[in-house]
């Protein structure tokens, strides 16, 4: 396959360079031929000049394009009579005419292209467009060349056919969520294919997986139930966690010599913070304790009734007096 490039400046002055040189030389040979032949006199002499002009650019143009010079990255695939004999490039060479022929000029820089994959359907029927960048570069240009016409179209042929064939083999969820394990198994199945035409596949990345906007909707909603039912799950193994503990608690004041007593005397201490409670200790076997925790009770509950009673009268004090002496 020929590639149409650029002649880089170089290669275009050392052509040029030869071109001149060879329309002088060819030029003065010509001339200094044609006049000791006697061959430019009368009517003569015009038609060799025309002639020996034609003659003189043709030759000097086939001398100029015997000249290569390639940069770094191309590489040149020669034919000796219709036959491969090597690879040529880079720098500076020289390739006789009419024997020698160059089949194509490669670029064996890293090419990215763009593979799509429209109207495919999963493993579960959902119909989806997976978009893909390929990244391989030419290995071997003797098998770019020779055992393929156009190796750009089947890599991307290639491509399309691997990344169609994976959707195909997957469900939708797992096509979402392995990107890069699929990637990496549709780089190693187009480069065993692609490596019959001398190309590396270095890498492919999965760009973009098109799905219906109504799929999309219908996933949100299994997602947030699906965090709802984990967050009630983790919920529920806390309160377990909670009640072990609790569990192992009780068993260790059970276990405990005066344990209990000890938890009722902390609990106790906890109430007496808050400034509105009043504890009264008593033996639970004490009815003269009871009697005085009843009275205590009873005694709080009227202090704070004529403490409200005041509180109301002073307000009635402040309002001024109603005035019934007007006219009726």
């Amino acid at each position: 396959m020929k590639i149409t490039r650029n002649l880089n400046a170089v290669q275009s002055f050392v052509r040029f360079v030869m071109f001149v040189l060879a329309f002088f030389s060819f030029g003065l040979i010509i001339l200094m031929t044609a006049s000791t032949l006697g061959l430019m006199e009368g009517s003569l002499g015009s038609l060799v000049i025309f002639l020996g002009v034609g003659l003189n650019i043709f030759i000097s143009i086939v001398v100029a394009r015997m000249f290569f010079v390639l940069p770094e990255w191309e590489r040149l695939v020669l034919l000796r009579v219709g036959k491969f004999v090597g690879v040529k490039g880079p720098g500076f060479f020289v390739i006789p005419p009419f024997i020698y022929s160059v089949a194509s000029i490669i670029d064996t820089r890293i090419i990215t292209q763009q593979v799509e994959a429209t109207a495919t359907l999963t493993q579960d029927n959902v119909p989806t467009k997976v978009t893909a960048a390929i990244e391989f570069r030419i290995e071997s240009p003797e098998r770019a060349v020779i055992n393929v016409k156009d190796y750009l179209k089947s890599v991307v042929w290639l491509s399309t056919e691997a990344l169609k064939n994976t959707i195909g083999s997957l469900d939708l969820k797992e096509l979402l969520s392995n990107r890069d394990q699929i990637a990496m198994q549709l780089r190693t199945q187009i480069d065993n294919q692609a490596d019959t035409y001398g190309i590396n596949v270095i890498a492919v990345r999965i760009t973009d997986i098109d799905t219906p906007p109504e799929l999309i909707e219908e996933l949100a909603v299994i997602a947030r139930a699906r965090r709802s039912a984990q967050a009630k799950r983790i919920q529920a193994e806390a309160e377990v966690e909670v009640a072990n503990k609790i569990k192992e608690a009780s068993n260790i004041l059970v276990q405990t010599e005066g344990g209990f007593k000890l938890r009722e005397i902390q609990n106790l201490s906890e109430i007496s913070k808050e400034e509105s409670s009043m504890i009264i200790i008593y033996p639970s076997d004490s009815y003269s304790g009871k009697n005085i925790a009843h009275a205590g009770v009873s005694l709080k509950s009227n202090t704070s009734k004529n403490s409200q009673n005041k509180t109301q009268n002073s307000r009635s004090d402040k309002l001024p007096p109603l005035d019934y002496s007007g006219e009726i």
